[in-house]
């Protein structure tokens, strides 16, 4: 029995030594701890329980094996040594998930033999197969032939998290919106629809923004249409028009009528325009003040902490009316410029003239050379008659020339609102 070449079946790790940086034995392996990811991704190995020589179990992350063979175990830095306890959405490969009865279709009844786990290019540990012992004969004698198949050919190997719907809600009450992304993309259907159920309106919406376009469409057909209408309402107008593209044009008219007149109008008016140009990107509620606006107005107005970093980097000046599209539009000012201005002095006279607007056709490929050239964050988005109809934050821009699975690969490889190392 064997599995790819670079996998480990977890049974030849059992009881190996523990053995620190300078090659001091410090315990033995007695189990492997792994967290379910649900079908979609493979479970993934958290660490090890180590029982120390003095036979207290503690727990080894994953992160800390160097390297691993037949005799052996090599670790790095030093071990915690406060005894193990299990969370709730955590299993043990041997006392958990050895001999569980499993079922697949088409398949003999079975049971579990043997774990395989494999290091990832990211040098994270999954699991990857699964060794099964069918039990084909009447005899209680015989030990049944052994199979090797791939993790998700078990649809039920692995015991579901034991979690309430109240706990999830009150760690997702901690978390930044990626990070609640990346929790609903992990879990099970079925629990995914109880969270979404529970999460208030805004703290979804967020999520939303954060999940690939195909999980957006999948959480949004779930709700009723009141509900969706809700949602969308709390997402950004740009983010909303491109979620609304992606159904079925009956229920997205449905979702629309049920909208606010004004945010429906807003997100009607971005569907006009390609989503790969610089109206279909733009949103068109940035931070707009008239001519007679000293910098203290502007001011007050970008410290506004629901308006993003990117968005918050230039107020537009512009002609009344102030909302998009707007007046004439007059020009637009650096946030950096008002901080380093008195209080009364008039905005108008900080405009920069070197920031010349984008027009709405303007395709994605212009628009990024124009952020790369002329250093910018965000600009602003006219129409032949010179109103400003929006703003394109770089963020935008972003989600548009990254491959359009990128949110997936960056759920999938963990990566959120941390740094990259």
């Amino acid at each position: 029995m064997s599995g790819s070449p670079t996998s480990i079946f977890v049974s030849r790790i059992k009881g190996l030594p523990v053995l620190d940086a300078s090659g001091d034995q410090v315990g033995k392996v007695r189990d492997i701890v792994v967290q379910n990811r649900t079908n979609a991704r493979p479970p993934r190995v958290k660490g090890m329980v180590v029982e120390l020589l003095r036979l207290r179990r503690v727990f080894l992350p994953i992160e800390r094996v160097h390297t691993v063979d037949a005799q052996q175990i090599i670790i790095s830095g030093v071990v915690n040594t406060v005894a193990f306890q299990r969370r709730d959405a955590e299993a043990l490969v041997f006392t958990d998930l050895f001999d569980k009865s499993v079922t697949r279709p088409g398949a003999p009844a079975a049971s579990i033999f043997d774990v395989a786990i494999e290091r990832t290019r990211t040098r994270a540990w999954e699991v990857t197969e699964v060794a099964l012992r069918e039990n084909t004969s009447r005899s209680p004698f015989s030990r049944g032939h052994v199979v090797v198949v791939d993790w998700n050919e078990v649809p039920d190997f692995f015991v579901e998290t034991a979690r309430g719907t109240d706990q999830v809600l009150a760690e997702l009450a901690e978390m930044k919106p990626a990070d609640v992304a990346r929790e609903l993309h992990e879990m099970s259907p079925a629990r995914r629809a109880e969270v979404v159920e529970a999460l208030d309106d805004e703290m979804l919406a967020g999520a939303l923004e954060e999940l690939p376009e195909a999980e957006q469409v999948e959480v949004i057909r779930t709700l009723d249409t009141e509900r969706a209408a809700d949602i969308l309402e709390e997402m950004d107008p740009d983010d909303a028009a491109d979620l609304i593209a992606e159904l079925a044009p009956d229920l997205a008219e449905t979702i629309l009528e049920r909208m606010e007149p004004e945010e429906a109008e807003d997100v009607r008016a971005l569907l006009n325009y390609s989503p790969a140009t610089a109206g279909g990107l733009m949103t068109p509620e940035p931070v707009v003040v008239g001519p007679d606006a000293t910098v203290a107005d502007c001011l007050a107005l970008l410290r506004n902490e629901e308006i993003t970093p990117a968005l918050a980097a230039l107020a537009f000046i512009c002609r009344p009316p102030l909302d998009t599209p707007t007046g004439r539009y007059v020009g637009a000012v650096h946030i950096q410029k008002l901080l380093r201005e008195p209080p009364s002095l008039l905005a108008a006279s900080l405009v920069d003239s070197g920031i010349a607007p984008l027009r709405p056709d303007a395709d994605v490929a212009l628009v990024s050379r124009y952020f790369a050239t002329y250093d910018l964050v965000c600009a602003p988005v006219v129409d032949e008659d010179n109103r400003l109809l929006g703003a394109v934050t770089v963020d935008d821009v972003l989600d548009h020339i990254l491959p359009d699975d990128w949110r997936g690969i960056q759920l999938a490889e963990g990566v959120t609102g941390g740094p990259l190392v």
